[in-house]
């Protein structure tokens, strides 16, 4: 008969869950990196299970040096910002008779919370955010509009924040929770969001 295997405690996941959001701010892992593993940190029942989940994480971790993206402007064109990439803890993005994509299912976090200014003025700004991560938008809009689409999922404790912050004239801002597959194309993340509300 084999050694029976210990169950952990509330304060081992809490304590794994700190290292994932200290991880994640630090750079070393992405949003959607993040948002899969507290998902396994919390359904972890044994050390064998968690153990796992953050083993390729320093227990004493240095900061990154990637430098953070604090400006996204799209003028007379389109912008993505998409796959690794660092945001600020404040991020301001301008949209001007275009179109900006920001993608943060493989961003990597400067702070716990982040908060990003989008002004959008005859264009439409998208910002997808991997499920599991909390989300604030709060907006205004005069002849537009500003939407948050989907699902955030179930938030864990210590998951980043992100706030979003539209201005809008004659536009839209849509945030889309999206599921946390870096490999998913945002043209079928697009498409998942509409069958999830029916549309």
């Amino acid at each position: 008969m084999g050694e029976l295997e210990i169950r952990i405690s509330d304060a081992e996941r809490e304590a794994a869950a700190v290292r994932l959001r200290r991880a994640c701010v630090e750079g070393r892992l992405t949003l959607a990196e993040f948002s899969q593993r507290v998902d396994l940190v919390y359904a972890a029942r044994t050390g064998a299970e968690l153990e796992p989940v953050v083993a390729d994480l320093p227990a004493v971790s240095a900061p990154s040096h990637k430098r953070s993206r604090r400006f996204v402007i799209g003028i007379f064109g389109g912008h993505t910002l998409t796959g690794r990439w660092r945001a600020a803890r404040r991020m301001f993005a301008l949209c001007l008779f275009a179109g900006v994509d920001l993608d943060l299912r493989r961003a990597e976090l400067s702070h716990p919370v982040v908060t990003i200014y989008l002004l959008t003025l005859f264009g439409g700004s998208d910002v997808y955010i991997p499920k599991g991560v909390e989300v604030d938008l709060r907006s205004f809009a005069i002849f537009g509009g500003n939407d948050e689409w989907g699902d955030e999922g179930e938030i864990q404790p210590g998951a980043p924040l992100v706030r979003v912050v539209a201005l809008t004239l004659f536009g839209g801002t849509d945030v889309r929770h999206v599921r946390a597959d870096p490999n998913a194309s945002l043209r079928e993340l697009i498409k998942e969001s509409r069958r999830e509300l029916g549309r």
